[in-house]
């Protein structure tokens, strides 16, 4: 087996784990803050959208410091470093004594994060044009479905074991996530000592500066479209449902379809792009997904809107491994880890940014404006896409 594919494994399992890690908490957040002694309804609101929300903005600050030292000491032990150490904090947020300590952990948990950028940039460096599509789209589906099915974990181990088991089986598989790359990820990683570069030196050595930003911008589209429904999805459920039961079952089933849609299809669409041009299938993605968003406003039932979230995942898959192989391309190798990890940090703020518009956006106009808004920016993105990445990388 090649390198780059034994690898690839290994960080498949690490960034799948670790995406549960940073969302399992979602749906036990609130009642965990009213088990460590918060009573008050409006606090504890206050509360979980702060413990939940600065995870992600801590993790987009940090995510281009871990890069940067991804490409000065190796990304072998970024990868050991952010896994042990979200699986120890992680852990320890099973034993917090007040909502205090269990807001401290989630800022650390956010700093110490990395393991994403560090596997993306240990792939992309490692394999060839020829299969870089297709190993990047096949690592995206691990973040996107641990993320949305680790509200679904973290509430069935709640049901049934309790709060603290969330945190201590996730800490668990984060330690094994640690002892697999320890063992199993090879890297042939030579140090250069360079002189420190400023932030203004990075950005002047990047030969395409406007390319690098709209592919920025377009993470950020793609993970601000992804959770814009999700704060609503449960209400929305409750509003086109003829039944009473069965609510959180069926919420959790419209969140598992888009990512069982992204295990499904990304690897595929990134095959494709390997083939046609990554900039083709992204460009295909952006159209379809901002129309796939439209007809979720009229769902008569939760089944409609279950399968629509479906083929929304289909869509989506094609973007994340467009957008990282394009990354690639364009970047010098020096540079990789860093760039990636602005990346990343695009869409680390695309989920909180997309959270806080769904929810306000619900609020202010009701929510099938949440899907109209969604739909108008994808598609305003993708007319972006067209003229100032799509004609240039096709002239």
């Amino acid at each position: 087996m090649p390198l780059w594919k034994r690898n690839l494994i290994v960080c498949w399992f690490g960034i799948f784990v670790a995406a549960i890690g940073m969302s399992q908490i979602a749906p036990v957040l609130p009642l965990y803050i009213k088990h460590l002694g918060v009573t008050n309804a409006a606090s504890i609101a206050q509360l979980s959208g702060l413990a939940f929300g600065i995870t992600y903005i801590i993790s987009a600050i940090f995510s281009p410091i871990w890069g940067h030292a991804a490409d000065k000491y190796g990304r072998k032990p970024m990868l050991l470093r952010a896994s042990l150490g979200m699986g120890i904090i992680i852990g320890c947020m099973g034993f917090a004594p007040n909502v205090y300590v269990l807001i401290g952990l989630r800022l650390l948990q956010g700093a110490i994060t990395g393991y994403g950028t560090a596997c993306t940039t240990l792939i992309a460096t490692q394999t060839d044009m020829e299969h870089a599509g297709y190993a990047l789209g096949t690592l995206s589906t691990a973040n996107i479905a641990g993320a949305l099915l680790g509200p679904m974990i973290g509430g069935y181990i709640e049901e049934n074991l309790g709060f603290q088991p969330v945190f201590f089986i996730t800490g668990g598989l984060l330690l094994i996530a640690f002892i697999t790359t320890a063992l199993f990820v090879q890297e042939s990683f030579t140090r250069q000592d360079k002189k420190a570069e400023s932030m203004k030196q990075i950005w002047n050595s990047i030969p395409e500066k406007s390319l690098t930003i709209i592919l920025f911008v377009t993470f950020f589209m793609l993970t601000l479209a992804f959770y814009s429904v999700e704060p609503i999805v449960t209400v929305y459920i409750v509003q086109i449902s003829h039944q009473i039961g069965h609510v959180a079952l069926l919420a959790g089933l419209a969140f598992s379809a888009s990512g069982l849609a992204n295990i499904i299809a990304a690897p595929n669409l990134g095959k494709l792009s390997d083939k046609i041009g990554a900039q083709k299938v992204m460009l295909v993605a952006l159209i379809v997904a901002g129309l796939i968003f439209i007809p979720q406003a009229f769902v008569k039932n939760p089944w409609q809107f279950i399968g629509l979230r479906f083929f929304l995942g289909l869509a989506m898959a094609g973007l994340n491994p467009s957008v990282n192989t394009l990354v690639k391309k364009i970047t010098p190798a020096s540079l990789t880890g860093r760039v990636f990890g602005f990346s990343m940090s695009a869409g680390y703020l695309g989920v909180f940014g997309g959270a806080v518009m769904g929810g306000q956006v619900a609020a202010w106009l009701g929510i099938r404006y949440v899907f109209f808004i969604t739909s108008a920016l994808l598609l305003i993105n993708a007319l972006w896409v067209y003229f100032k990445v799509y004609k240039r990388l096709n002239e």
